[in-house]
């Protein structure tokens, strides 16, 4: 599997997660870093999981 750099943003409403290559496909957000960082590492495995098996 390839490796994927998250990128996680301070807001002032929180903080948001994004992979690079996957941008504005696969979010995840939260009040905390560690938050946001859990939050995009499901929704890119839910990604992998519903969209990228059915290509294969």
């Amino acid at each position: 599997m390839r490796e994927l750099k998250i990128i996680v943003e301070k807001h002032p409403e929180g903080y948001v997660a994004y992979p690079l290559g996957l941008k504005r496909i696969v979010v995840g957000g939260g009040n905390t870093y560690e938050e946001a960082l859990e939050d995009v590492k499901s929704a890119i495995k839910f990604h992998i999981e519903t969209f990228w098996r059915k290509c294969l």
